[in-house]
C-alpha cells in the first residue's frame, strides 16, 4: 500500500508543535468540509486531513508513526514489520474504534494502528507499545573479567516531551560485570531499554563487552597472551622467573636453550569460565645494553669465545 505522509497532508514541518498542527488541521477541515466545500474531492480530502490529525495530535501515535514510518517515503509501498501485530505492538483495548470509526481510516492507518483493534463502543482509541531495545558498548579492563565487579555506564534515553517530540536524556546505570565475561559478549539488562508508550513495558538494554587496550596482555577469545622479556642466560641455561598474570604473579620455569618466540602455556590462567582459557607466555630475548667499557668487554669475550653465526642457515 502507499505510504501516507501525514505532515505533508497537513502542510506542516516534521518539527511542528502541537499548536501548529491543530491550527493547520482546523484550517483544512473548514476548507474541505463536505457541507461547505464545492471541490469534487472534498469528502476524501476531509477524511484524509482528519486521519492525519488523528495521528499527529497524539504524542504517542505521532512518535510511533515517526518511528515506523522513517524508513518509507511518500509514493513507496508500505509494509509494517512482520511482528508489528504481535506482542510488543499496539493494543487498542479498553475503548477502541467503533465499527463506524474503523471504516473512516485508510488501509495505511489500519496497518499501523488497527491490526490489534478490538471494536468497542465509544471512548478514545488508546494503545500500548513495547519500548525498543537499546544497544551500547561498555569497555572494561582485562582484570575485570577475572572477578565480578560493577561499572557505571552513562547512556542516552529517548523521552517524549510536551510537544510530542522525542529527545534524548542522560541516565547513569551501575552495571555488574560478571566474572568470566568475554570480549563481544552481550549483557542483557531487562527493562532498561527505551520506555514503552501507552503504558507498554520498556525494552531491554544490551551491553556489548569490549576490553580496554592493556600494556602487557593481548586477548584472543578466552586466551591471554603475554610477551615476556628474558635474559640470554635465562633462555640458554634455564631459569625460574616471576611472571605477571591478570590474577597475580606466578612462577614460570623456562627450559634450557629456549629461543625468542617460544610459547609456554599456563593452563587455566586465561579468562575464567566453565572451561577456562589459557595464558600463553611468549619469550623474547632481551640483550643487555653495552653502555660502558666493562659491558663492551663482555661482548668482545663472547665474540672471541663463542663463535656463532645466526645466519648460517641462510647459506652466508
Amino acid at each position: 500500500m502507499e505510504y501516507k505522509d501525514y505532515y505533508k497532508i497537513l502542510g506542516v514541518d516534521k518539527k511542528a508543535t502541537q499548536d501548529e498542527i491543530k491550527r493547520a488541521y482546523r484550517k483544512l477541515a473548514r476548507k474541505y468540509h463536505p457541507d461547505v466545500s464545492k471541490e469534487a474531492d472534498a469528502e476524501a480530502r476531509f477524511k484524509e486531513v482528519g486521519e492525519a490529525y488523528e495521528v499527529l495530535k497524539d504524542p504517542e501515535k505521532r512518535e510511533a508513526y515517526d518511528h515506523l514510518g522513517a524508513n518509507w517515503q511518500a509514493g513507496q509501498d508500505f509494509r509494517p514489520p512482520p511482528d508489528w501485530g504481535n506482542a510488543g505492538g499496539f493494543d487498542f483495548g479498553g475503548g477502541g474504534f467503533t465499527s463506524d470509526d474503523a471504516t473512516a481510516y485508510s488501509d495505511f492507518f489500519e496497518s499501523l494502528f488497527g491490526q490489534r483493534a478490538r471494536h468497542a463502543s465509544g471512548g478514545r482509541a488508546g494503545f500500548q507499545m513495547r519500548g525498543s531495545d537499546q544497544h551500547a558498548r561498555i569497555a572494561i579492563d582485562l582484570e575485570d573479567a577475572y572477578k565480578s565487579t560493577t561499572r557505571a555506564v552513562t547512556l542516552g534515553m529517548r523521552e517524549i516531551g510536551a510537544e510530542g517530540r522525542a529527545h534524548m536524556k542522560q541516565r547513569t546505570l551501575n552495571v555488574r560485570i560478571p566474572k568470566g565475561v568475554k570480549e563481544g559478549q552481550q549483557i542483557r539488562l531487562a527493562g532498561q531499554g527505551n520506555p514503552g508508550m501507552g503504558g507498554g513495558e520498556a525494552g531491554d538494554l544490551y551491553l556489548e563487552i569490549t576490553f580496554n587496550p592493556h600494556p602487557l596482555y593481548r586477548i584472543e577469545g578466552k586466551d591471554v597472551y603475554l610477551t615476556l622479556p628474558v635474559t640470554p642466560w635465562e633462555a640458554t641455561l634455564g631459569a625460574t622467573v616471576k611472571v605477571p598474570t591478570p590474577d597475580g604473579p606466578v612462577d614460570l620455569r623456562i627450559p634450557e636453550n629456549s629461543k625468542s618466540g617460544r610459547k609456554l602455556r599456563l593452563k587455566g590462567r586465561g579468562i575464567p569460565a566453565k572451561t577456562p582459557g589459557d595464558l600463553y607466555v611468549v619469550l623474547e630475548i632481551a640483550l643487555p645494553p653495552a653502555n660502558d667499557e666493562k659491558a663492551k668487554q663482555v661482548y668482545r669475550d663472547m665474540q672471541k669465545n663463542l663463535p656463532f653465526n645466526p645466519r648460517s642457515h641462510m647459506g652466508v
